[in-house]
């Protein structure tokens, strides 16, 4: 194997194309430190190089785009002085605040799991292809953690009540259903992606690139099957019950349906850090109001160098990561022990003691 195959993040060129190939297949190609670097270094240089006029990022292998970022460092790290966890959400949503803001196209193949720090990577990109094998989720719920890397920004911004549905239950999504959510932009089979990649370097030998890329990504893409979650009679009831004014009157509001996707969402959110369900709730809310990308980003900052440290967060990855028994004992135990005090600290903007705020790269 060579150096550049060994690396984390295979970076190269086809013509006009800049590649970036996550490379980290036994992680499902995780993001770590190492790889957030490499990213953030080649697209700063995509930017300011003539030739690159557009940029893809994919994936080596079959079984996921991207399952996340660096939990159990991050846990680690939080049961210590949560330094690393900090430096590395700093530098991640650098990433993410980058890409939405990328001034060249930018395509993501989601084509396998993405999740976490995957969905940071590619939603806020303006192309995001999907396949018979794209999961989409948010999870962050059921290991105390947050979603984040923009997920504050992007969920609201799905139709109706999708994106707090998907924030709070952690559900995971197909390719229909990400297509109807507005997810994916695209979807190609499996069997037309070595086409579609083509395509997508083909156009950018152009003179209009993204006229060119559009065109010939929709002529590729073909319906994604059956809806699996977001049927008309689940919307309706995502859309009645997640419009409610707290975490508890959501439940309260699933309680009086009297359906079985209504008692499926309860039983899920029974099981979530009532602590993250309520952080998740206020950040969600907080990010359809925004107006600024990077100012929402200093709030998930925020939010990520406190709730690393605490108590859900590692007992989360106990249960789910290490010890595997998927029975997490969360602190407070119920919705009614997370009082806005501790929220309010939670949000609050950062002491001097715990660092300086985040702010996005320029270039």
């Amino acid at each position: 194997m060579s150096e550049t195959q060994s690396k984390p993040v295979i970076v190269s060129r086809q013509g006009g194309l800049g590649v970036l190939t996550l490379n980290r297949p036994e992680a499902l190609h995780a993001l770590n430190q190492d790889m957030v670097e490499d990213m953030i270094a080649a697209l700063l240089s995509w930017i300011a190089d003539p030739e690159i006029k557009g940029v893809m990022v994919d994936h080596v292998g079959s079984r996921g785009f991207c399952a996340g970022g660096d939990i159990r460092m991050l846990a680690e790290s939080g049961a210590g002085d949560g330094k690393q966890a900090q430096a590395f959400f700093g530098r991640e949503y650098q990433l993410n605040h980058l890409i939405a803001h990328y001034p060249k196209p930018y395509v993501a193949v989601m084509d396998g799991i993405t999740m976490g720090g995957g969905v940071g990577i590619s939603v806020h990109g303006p192309f995001r292809i999907g396949t018979e094998r794209t999961v989409f989720a948010m999870p962050e719920t059921g290991i105390g953690l947050f979603p984040d890397v923009g997920g504050g920004w992007f969920l609201p911004r799905l139709p109706g009540q999708i994106g707090l549905w998907l924030a709070l239950t952690g559900t995971r999504l197909k390719a229909a259903d990400c297509l109807a959510a507005g997810i994916l932009t695209h979807f190609i089979p499996e069997d037309l992606l070595v086409a579609a990649k083509a395509q997508i370097a083909g156009a950018m030998a152009t003179h209009t690139p993204i006229a060119t890329l559009t065109s010939g990504l929709d002529a590729l893409s073909e319906p994604a099957g059956r809806l699996h979650h977001l049927v008309p009679e689940h919307r309706a009831i995502i859309d009645r019950c997640f419009a409610a004014n707290s975490v508890e009157a959501i439940i309260a509001a699933l309680e009086d349906v009297d359906h079985d996707f209504a008692r499926e969402q309860l039983a899920i959110l029974a099981t979530k850090s009532p602590q993250t369900l309520k952080v998740a709730f206020r950040q969600l809310r907080q990010g359809a109001l925004a107006t600024d990308f990077a100012a929402h980003m200093r709030q998930e900052y925020r939010i990520g160098s406190r709730v690393v440290r605490r108590h859900d967060f590692i007992e989360g990855v106990r249960a789910v990561l290490i010890d595997k028994d998927h029975a997490p004992r969360w602190q407070p135990e119920t919705l009614n022990g997370v009082d806005e005090a501790l929220l309010n600290a939670i949000f609050a903007p950062l002491s001097p003691a715990e660092g300086a705020e985040w702010e996005p790269l320029t270039w």
